[in-house]
């Protein structure tokens, strides 16, 4: 009773010099049948949910926020989610808070108070990339000196936190080719071609795509961090023949020397497939982080692994990769990303030893309340030499294209549907790996 009488007491004293039609609030006092209306122009209601915050009475300070949240006038509702989000920080909500900076954002991009927020909201959720890629869009408004000075020491400060992360993707995903096989008949043979069975040919179906991963963080000594990483990709249909599932879990140091943050990690890496274990690997890998500018960043990644294959011993192995990704936000709505990469296997058969190289390019554009990204990706692999019936040395041209959206209009906790659609061609020199695929995901992702 107390403080609903402190509330009506300061609504009273303003309403005198409320604003016409500005908002209202309607309170029935107890042993009353009448209820009391109150008028406040905005700035009002707002001063009252900050008093009322301050004396720690945040509930009765968010009933207001939640109120103005869906006054007509957007600079209104975008400064009570603002200072909404404030408390839900406070509160350690950080993924709710996130998803009302989102929609500030979403209506007024160039909203820098709320990105850098938003920034600190993904740091603290342990998306630490994300986080990092908000800060770049930032630096394309153009901020005071100080603040941009701010913001930089803000992105450096990022890449050294410890967090405790967890992201995860899941879809429904008609496909119409989950084997990955060909849909040729026959294999060209030197002894002529040979009839291929119906399970080695291409097979359609509709399965759940599952990606997961966890990360955390922990400080060794100054500058120096100790991360471990577990994430997981499956690919799960009725026939579980074809289900595909792969295990990485990594750990190894990260530290920063000037601008630059150092990465490197030991992993095992166990993949399945049709339920039975396929392949197991160990990776020992490295990477480093630059930004270019204050809108861009470039990282570069090595590593070299080993690979033991259940199924046949003659696709042992060991590898070494690179792979280069540059990274710049155009705008504070639109970002692209482009990548190129190579990779050399040395297997216990020359047949299945291989040389890749590769690139690809994706443009992440937000259009109101939806992200669009649209991206293609080509490569071309080759083999030292053929399999003995084989008359050609394996070569394919792979190129893919990938076309998705997240419609944030349905935030759930943090998740948002997502639409993705895949069309996959290898084009191959051995019949066995010339295959199509086209391939469309619709599930939940996360809204960041």
């Amino acid at each position: 009773m107390g403080s609903q009488a402190r509330l009506l007491s300061l609504m009273l004293l303003l309403g005198s010099a409320a604003e016409p039609a500005a908002a209202e609030l309607v309170s029935t006092p107890l042993g009353a049948s009448r209820s009391l209306t109150v008028k406040a122009s905005a700035p009002q209601l707002l001063q009252i949910a900050a008093n009322l915050e301050k004396r720690g009475e945040r509930d009765q300070a968010v009933a207001i926020l939640r109120l103005l949240e869906s006054d007509p006038r957007p600079d209104v509702r975008n400064e009570a989610r603002f200072r909404h989000a404030a408390i839900m920080e406070a509160d350690a909500q950080y993924r709710d808070a996130a998803v009302l900076l989102r929609k500030v954002l979403d209506e007024k991009p160039d909203a820098a108070a709320a990105r850098l927020k938003l920034a600190t909201m993904l740091q603290k959720m342990g998306d630490e990339g994300a986080a990092l890629r908000e800060l770049r869009v930032l630096r394309t408004i153009d901020l005071p000196p100080t603040v941009a000075r701010f913001v930089d020491r803000l992105s450096a400060s990022l890449q050294a936190s410890k967090p405790l992360g967890f992201q995860i993707e899941m879809a429904l995903a008609p496909d119409t080719n989950i084997n990955r096989a060909t849909r040729s008949d026959t294999l060209g043979t030197v002894f002529g071609d040979f009839t291929l069975n119906e399970e080695s040919k291409a097979r359609s179906g509709v399965g759940m795509a599952i990606r997961g991963m966890a990360q955390a963080r922990q400080t060794i000594t100054d500058g120096v961090e100790l991360v471990a990483r577990a994430s997981s990709e499956a690919r799960l249909y009725r026939d579980k023949d074809n289900n595909d599932i792969s295990l990485d879990l990594s750990v190894g140091p990260e530290f920063q020397v000037g601008s630059t943050r150092f990465s490197t990690e030991a992993a095992v890496v166990q993949q399945w497939y049709g339920m039975e274990p396929y392949q197991f690997g160990i990776r020992i890998a490295g990477s480093a982080t630059r930004p270019v500018g204050p809108t861009s960043e470039v990282r570069g990644d090595v590593g070299f692994r080993t690979v033991s294959n259940r199924l046949t011993n003659l696709q042992d192995g060991h590898g070494l990769s690179g792979h280069v990704r540059y990274e710049r936000a155009l705008s504070t709505s639109m970002l692209i990303s482009a990548s190129i990469g190579w990779d050399r296997f040395h297997a216990r058969d020359a047949a299945y030893s291989t040389r890749f190289i590769g690139g690809g390019v994706t443009a992440y554009r937000d259009i109101g309340r939806v992200t669009l990204s649209a991206g293609v990706e080509g490569g071309i692999l080759k083999a030292d030499e053929r399999l003995l019936l084989l008359p050609k040395v394996r070569e394919d041209r792979l190129i893919r294209f990938q076309l998705s959206s997240v419609f944030r209009q349905l935030t759930y906790r943090g998740y948002s549907p997502m639409i993705r659609v895949v069309v996959e061609r290898n084009k191959s020199t051995v019949e066995f790996y010339d295959y199509a695929r086209k391939r469309l995901e619709v599930g939940v992702v996360s809204a960041f």
